[in-house]
């Protein structure tokens, strides 16, 4: 299983907001495997606007499962070079709350990493 936290530093090229839409697509996708629940409970992420970047828990099964699905609709979207992603071995992530329903028009995620 993926472990720790990754890191997407995206290319200036790419929109910060469409590749958080493609992130919360992947944790509703995420969603289908594991259950609405588990997902709110294990899944978590911090985007750092300043950086261009977007940092994922993959600490549980549902993370490492978001991460993968992120890194594949990032892909598909944009193309393998216009980000990278890479494993930090230090930020833990703190808290972390996933909420992602169809019928809302606001997804709300938010985690918090400290090193």
């Amino acid at each position: 299983m993926t472990s720790g936290v990754y890191r997407f530093l995206l290319k200036p090229d790419v929109p910060l907001d469409e590749a958080e839409m493609s992130l919360q697509l992947a944790i509703l996708a995420t969603e289908g495997l594991f259950g609405g629940a588990r997902v709110r409970m294990e899944a978590g992420y911090r985007l750092d606007e300043p950086q261009r970047a977007l940092l994922v828990d993959a600490n549980t099964e549902v993370g490492s499962a978001v991460v993968r699905i992120f890194t594949a609709f990032l892909t598909r979207e944009f193309g393998e070079a216009r980000f990278e992603v890479r494993r930090v071995d230090d930020p833990k992530i703190t808290s972390s709350r996933a909420s992602a329903r169809p019928e809302s028009s606001e997804a709300s995620f938010s985690a918090e990493v400290t090193q």
